[in-house]
């Protein structure tokens, strides 16, 4: 089914929409959950999360790509699950990692008063990421943003593992470079 006649089963309020979202995007957004959390069970209850979330945000929005909408909300369910299981000195996969990966070129988390500067962050950040060459955007993507081990990236792209590190410190180094000329670190 195609992703347009899935949005307008959530907007009419169809429950073949779950069913059809789960048919087309549950693997994709189950290998987002798993490569956060690294538990097959919690990432399950990830992406029955998405599914809710996808129903309950459908009305107001409309997604242009259903794909990334269901992979930012699969995403999002996926850090909250971890922040849960942090507080109860669980967890693993590879978000801590690529986070503490990204620490050194992305100021800390603000509080509520800097919500401007957060979206300035945002903007130059989706600036910086549509400069680079589509490969490295890609890899860099796929590790920051889809929490991707190394050895997978590796793979996808025809590299070594060390290319994709050397690849990957090296656009953190840009981007950390682009954000103190923008005043932003």
């Amino acid at each position: 089914m195609e992703d347009q006649q899935i949005v307008n089963l959530y907007w009419q309020r169809s429950s073949n929409a779950i069913s059809e979202s789960s048919a087309k995007y549950g693997g994709y957004c189950h290998a987002i959950a798993y490569r956060i959390l690294g538990s097959y069970q919690d990432a399950e209850e990830c992406v029955n999360d998405t599914w809710v979330g996808a129903w309950n945000a459908m009305p107001v929005h409309r997604p242009a790509c259903l794909t990334a909408f269901l992979g930012k909300i699969t995403r999002r369910a996926a850090c909250n699950h971890l922040d849960a299981l942090r507080a109860e000195k669980r967890g693993s996969g590879e978000l801590p990692l690529v986070l503490e990966e990204l620490a050194d070129c992305v100021p800390a988390a603000s509080d509520p008063v800097k919500t401007a500067e957060d979206a300035e962050l945002a903007r130059a950040i989706n600036d910086f990421l549509h400069q680079l060459p589509e490969r490295t955007c890609n890899v860099f993507l796929r590790r920051y943003w889809y929490a991707e081990p190394l050895a997978e990236i590796a793979v996808r792209y025809g590299m070594s593992e060390g290319a994709v590190k050397a690849s990957l410190f090296r656009t953190r180094q840009k981007l950390r470079r682009c954000l103190e000329a923008e005043g932003l670190l």
